[in-house]
């Protein structure tokens, strides 16, 4: 049996994230994923932008590349069709992911690229100050709103959904073990797989909207969470402000690289 022990670079701990940061329970679980698939670990590669969650290639004893911020889908693509045999993670935040990289976001999703997108989602740039993101709650106080944030905000999940990602699901740190449970199916997926988790930014998105202390903004998400299935149950005005947690999609169909495919063989026979 291996642990998430033998995935991890443990000369590299204690880890840099700020005290009560939720990225590290996200780094333990991709980790325990890991070593719950057995997966050999020459044969993973992990992708990362900038940001507070593009540090978690420092921490993975795999094979990492750490790119440009807002990029890091594009650089997975490049990977997960240059060798279809790896398994191709790619690791970001909500500005790297759904903000300065959202373009990258919605068209992975469309081609259905070979790749499990995971979406740490802290409501701010917290790398650069806390200022808001494409995912910051309408009327929330960042670095930059801060007399209130004036936009609305993403649902990263109902983006790559109708998108077309094969599948998607959302968890909180508050409960790891469904965190696992969904990055386990999204990285079994042929196809787009995404998986967003809310993360605490206690530093400054917590502070600037005085939600306490790491424990208690992770309680407040755990009372704002509802499963599918108690969703389904709820009209529009009683979902506001909640958070729909679980698989939200799993629906596979071949992935970009097994159509395309297709047409070479296909054109190889005929000449």
């Amino acid at each position: 049996m291996k642990s998430y022990k033998d995935y991890m670079l443990y000369y590299k701990l204690p880890h840099t994230w700020c005290a009560g940061c939720s990225h590290g329970i996200v780094l333990q679980s991709i980790a325990a994923t890991l070593a719950d698939l057995g997966w050999d670990k020459h044969d993973i590669c992990l992708v990362s932008g900038i940001g507070c969650f593009g540090r978690v290639d420092d921490y993975l004893d795999i094979n990492c590349m750490h790119v440009t911020h807002g990029r890091a889908l594009a650089a997975a693509t490049g990977v997960a069709l240059g060798n279809p045999n790896l398994h191709v993670l790619c690791t970001m935040g909500d500005g790297d992911g759904a903000t300065i990289g959202g373009n990258h976001l919605i068209h992975a999703a469309r081609r259905n690229i070979n790749v499990t997108a995971i979406i740490s989602n802290n409501y701010n740039y917290g790398q650069t100050g806390g200022q808001y993101s494409s995912t910051t709650p309408t009327h929330s106080i960042t670095q930059t709103s801060p007399y209130g944030h004036i936009e609305e905000n993403f649902d990263v999940c109902k983006l790559a959904i109708a998108a077309g990602a094969s599948y998607v699901g959302r968890a909180t740190p508050y409960n790891p073990v469904m965190m696992r449970k969904l990055m386990k199916e999204a990285m079994q997926v042929k196809g787009f797989a995404l998986v967003e988790v809310m993360s605490a930014c206690p530093t400054h998105y917590g502070k600037f909207n005085k939600l306490g202390e790491a424990s208690r903004m992770m309680k407040l998400m755990n009372e704002q969470s509802v499963t599918v299935e108690q969703a389904a149950k709820m009209s529009e005005e009683e979902l506001k402000g909640k958070l729909v947690v679980g698989c939200l999609k799993n629906a596979p169909r071949d992935d970009y690289y097994t159509d395309y495919k297709k047409i070479i063989d296909a054109h190889r026979i005929e000449g």
